[in-house]
């Protein structure tokens, strides 16, 4: 399974990517989006709303099921992944570069210790 070193992730399978100024790309990984089977569609977080750390703030619907996606660190949502309206499967396709869902604006640089690196994600996939 792929998970990018660079990336910081959840326990809910989301992965972050730092990108300067406490903003954070976010998506679904590699195993999440195996584990749904091909994404039908994609319902993102409302742009510039404030959203608590693992609060519900997107739903990915794929041909199996529906998932809720929790927001990884406390903030505001400064921009959406507009072309998963019309391409969902970009995350299926490339769920770590072309496949990001929100981008956020982190309100508490704390949470970001509660996140794991890479070694533990895949520990952690490989025990499910």
């Amino acid at each position: 399974m792929n998970a990018p070193s660079d990336l910081k992730y959840t326990k809910t399978h989301t992965w972050l990517e730092d990108m300067g100024n406490d903003t954070y790309r976010v998506g679904i990984t590699e195993f999440a989006q195996a584990e749904l089977g091909d994404i039908v569609f994609v319902e993102p977080p409302e742009k510039d709303k404030q959203y608590a750390q693992v609060e519900e703030c997107a739903v990915v619907e794929s041909v199996k099921s529906t998932s809720d996606i929790y927001c990884p660190l406390s903030g505001v949502i400064v921009d959406i992944n507009a072309a998963l309206e019309d391409s969902p499967e970009m995350i299926n396709d490339e769920p770590y570069t072309d496949g990001w869902i929100f981008i956020i604006k982190a309100s508490d640089a704390s949470e970001l210790d509660e996140l794991i690196d890479a070694t533990e994600y895949v520990e952690l996939t490989d025990e499910g």
